[in-house]
């Protein structure tokens, strides 16, 4: 392979996960919390209600459980949290040469498929994580790094679970 077409290297899975830990301790330090991403677009869409149909904000139950009345939804700490997610990841693309617009695929599936089961699988994830009310990071990851028994329960399942499926959904990707 030439310079060029040589594929780059990506950060060794270890350190990358010793580094995702002094990420939480140091969430844990600053803001007394731990990390969690599945808040965040409820924040943005009780927001958008609120500033949409606010009659509706008003007598809804989810949304004054949730809403403005204690303070901006937009201000929570996981808003704040995935905006860093966000420009961190093109950040960190950008410096790795990655920043770049394709769909990422096996040669056997179309760029529409890639795209629809991508999103479907995060529709199902995002539903998931409020059934379960929590995320991977909110409910495994924090959830295990205080010993909680429910964030190991929920980090067993969530692999038990897309090792059970990888099966049928292998042709995405092999």
């Amino acid at each position: 392979m030439t310079k060029d077409k040589e594929p780059k290297k990506y950060m060794n899975p270890y350190l990358g996960g010793v580094l995702l830990g002094l990420v939480l301790v140091f969430a844990f330090w600053v803001s007394g919390r731990g990390l969690g991403a599945s808040g965040a677009p409820k924040s943005l869409i009780i927001a958008g209600v609120e500033a949409i149909a606010p009659a509706h904000a008003k007598t809804a139950t989810f949304y004054k459980e949730y809403g403005s009345s204690k303070e901006n939804p937009l201000k929570a700490w996981l808003v704040f949290e995935m905006l860093g997610v966000v420009v961190g990841g093109f950040i960190s693309g950008a410096i790795a040469g990655r920043l770049k617009f394709t769909v990422e695929k096996v040669p056997k599936i179309t760029n529409k498929t890639r795209i629809i089961f991508a999103v479907l699988g995060g529709v199902l994830f995002g539903f998931g994580a409020q059934l379960g009310r929590g995320c991977t990071s909110g409910s495994a990851l924090t959830g295990m790094s205080v010993l909680s028994v429910g964030g190991f329960v929920t980090m067993a399942a969530i692999f038990g679970t897309a090792f059970g499926l990888a099966y049928f959904a292998r042709k995405l990707w092999i």
